[in-house]
């Protein structure tokens, strides 16, 4: 008798695991298979929010069939107390484990509202933005330059959300003095700032920032990468160059990148330069002069004067020897490398062709011949606009 009691607990023990198996085998299909969702959603997850909500509001928008389940496997892979804050991108038919995975990753939101405050050299501009789930591209919500206008009701609105992300963008050639008074009107960024930074050591990039980042804060991040740049490229650069320091390449690199907005002409124009530094020429360039005009605090807007071109002052190229005694603006990457492995060239000239590139030359003659097709350029197309 015991042995027949004995004989049927154990078949029901092992029915009980056989089912528990398939019960657990099924869960697993549920968490890693597709899902049901049909269209891309962006989700967000709310500060402070636990699982428990999280996958109630899944639920509701109809990404994942079971919140149970979820809960299930987010807590036996580890992830149930890692969700973060933020607005993600929930592809069709994500799985379970594949929203778990997005949600409790590196919290960087990857759908939503953006806002990217872009800093330039001639003006700044806030651009809100924000991603269509269903094209994955982003649309462009308000425009404005907080210098000059108020800000649209579009960004008032969002600007105080949690989910908001915001990015700071510096371009290439803006001065130190012109980033400081921008950061100055970006009222997501906090605290005041001591002094503006030395010319040239800010990296032109992209720089995510959360709000009430301190704007110094900001500003020794862009010092340091500008300085890791430096390091790095100073580290592999050209034998033969005229450079005693990685200072005066950053120099000669403000100079390049005030000269040339086209990237593949860097290096040729770095070339020129430092043709005429090896040979004891001036440099006779006239984003210096202006530099030394304007200390770096706004735009000239106008063309420079023969008696400004005479005037003797420290950034005055026409007048001095070598390179000035600081570079004229922070160069982007790019110009770095080109200054410190430039093309070999033995140009020592070169004047604007009228594409938006140069002409350039290796004696006075052929530079005075694409001068005056210049000139004639110019002529002509003014001509045309009257």
């Amino acid at each position: 008798m015991w042995r027949h009691v004995a004989s049927n607990f154990l078949t029901i023990a092992i029915l009980l695991l056989v089912a528990a198996a398939g019960v657990v085998a099924w869960g697993q299909r549920q968490y890693t298979g597709p899902g049901p969702l049909a269209e891309p959603i962006c989700f967000q997850v709310r500060k402070g929010a636990n699982l428990k909500s999280v996958a109630s509001d899944l639920s509701g928008r109809g990404a994942i069939r079971s919140g149970y389940i979820l809960k299930v496997g987010a807590d036996y892979q580890g992830k149930a107390g890692s969700i973060k804050a933020g607005s993600y991108l929930i592809a069709p038919n994500a799985s379970m484990a594949e929203i778990v995975e997005a949600i409790s990753g590196t919290g960087q939101s990857t759908c939503g509202t953006e806002v990217n405050y872009r800093i330039g050299v001639q003006a700044s501009e806030m651009l809100v933005r924000e991603l269509d789930p269903a094209t994955n591209r982003y649309v462009e919500v308000a425009k404005f330059d907080p210098a000059e206008e108020a800000a649209p009701q579009a960004y008032v609105d969002i600007a105080d959300d949690i989910d908001v992300r915001f990015r700071v963008t510096l371009a290439e050639g803006a001065t130190s003095w012109q980033v400081v008074e921008a950061l100055k009107r970006a009222e997501f960024l906090d605290g005041e700032i001591g002094t503006v930074p030395p010319e040239g050591m800010l990296a032109p990039d992209s720089y995510e920032v959360a709000r009430g980042l301190s704007r110094s804060e900001l500003l020794d991040r862009m010092q340091a990468r500008q300085a890791a740049v430096l390091d790095a490229l100073w580290a592999n650069r050209a034998d033969g160059l005229p450079y005693a320091s990685p200072e005066e390449a950053l120099i000669m690199a403000s100079i390049v990148e005030k000269e040339t907005g086209l990237p593949e002409e860097r290096p040729r124009v770095a070339s020129v330069f430092i043709n005429r530094l090896k040979q004891g020429m001036k440099l006779q360039t006239d984003p210096t002069v202006i530099y030394g005009l304007t200390k770096g605090q706004g735009v000239l807007g106008r063309g420079l004067r023969q008696s400004e071109l005479r005037g003797r002052t420290p950034y005055n190229t026409y007048v001095i020897d070598g390179l000035p005694p600081t570079p004229i603006a922070n160069p982007g990457s790019d110009s770095i490398a080109a200054v410190l492995n430039p093309e070999v060239t033995d140009f020592l000239f070169f004047v604007a062709d009228g594409t938006g590139g140069h002409a350039f030359a290796r004696t006075l003659a052929e530079h005075n011949d694409n001068v005056a097709r210049w000139r004639a350029l110019e002529a002509e197309q003014q001509g045309a606009a009257n």
